[in-house]
């Protein structure tokens, strides 16, 4: 079955179908609410088939339902019927949930959405929690206040790459991850990387909404998986080798001693 995602930001909705080749984008704003954003979706997607939707939401989600409004769009969101509204199942995941979901590649990742706000997921293992990080106290506003959009613009982009890698740092080593991927529009204004981080794509966040309908849960690449898999086994050989080894040269010792007994 085809799948429309749907990624709304502060400033953009971003929408992609299955089969359909370049990502549509409209704009939204701080007005923007539930009924608006569905008449724009429907109006560009006029001439799309699709059977189902993935929404990355940017706010917090529990139970796959919006629990707050978002801080850069209008009102109206929590309650909202979205299923009845589009007129298919439809779900709904916090939007830097979806585009971790897409950027995985196995291990413990910690995703860090620099845009307007600070997106922030994490997953472990294939399992996936979105968080709500941004929020957090720092300086003398929280860490969207300065990793943001209107931390950049305060601070200026010298002073924003330095505090931005801070951050960084800060969160890689408070949720024990193997490493960051930095999404997000203006992730890309960093000119070096901080230490065990990756740039992602915002077009990851379509490749989380195909994988958000999946049966199976999200792993390790296969690649990985079987080079464990034959690391596993090559040990498992060695010590077998070796459990060999070692009963051969207690038998050997135990016929010196009873020979030297018998003697």
């Amino acid at each position: 079955m085809k799948t429309l995602v749907i990624d709304i930001g502060g400033s953009n909705i971003k929408i992609l179908a299955t089969g359909i080749e370049e990502r549509v984008k409209i704009s939204s704003g701080k007005k923007l609410g539930p009924e608006e954003m569905v008449s724009k979706v429907k109006a560009a997607t006029a001439d799309w088939s699709y059977g189902r939707i993935s929404m990355g939401y940017p706010g917090p989600v529990v139970n796959g339902a919006p629990i707050s409004d978002p801080v850069n769009l209008g009102k109206g969101w929590v309650g909202f019927d979205f299923e009845k509204a589009f007129g298919c199942p439809v779900k709904v995941i916090n939007d830097a949930a979806l585009q971790a979901l897409g950027s995985y590649s196995g291990g413990r990742m910690l995703f860090l959405g620099i845009g307007t706000g600070l997106g922030t997921a994490i997953i472990i293992d294939g399992v996936i929690q979105p968080m709500e990080l941004a929020h957090l106290p720092y300086k003398k506003g929280t860490l969207e206040d300065t990793a943001g959009k209107r931390g950049l613009g305060k601070l200026g982009k010298k002073k924003w790459r330095t505090q931005v890698t801070k951050i960084v740092g800060m969160l890689k080593e408070a949720t024990q991850t193997d490493y960051v991927v930095l999404g997000g529009g203006n992730a890309k204004l960093l000119k070096k990387l901080p230490k065990d981080a990756v740039l992602g794509d915002n077009n990851n966040a379509f490749e989380g909404g195909f994988r958000l309908w999946a049966t199976t849960p999200v792993t390790k690449k296969k690649t990985a998986t079987k080079k464990v898999s034959k690391k596993k086994t090559v040990v498992r050989k060695k010590t077998a080798v070796k459990k060999k080894t070692v009963a051969k040269k207690k038998t050997v010792v135990k016929k010196k001693l009873l020979k030297k007994l018998g003697d």
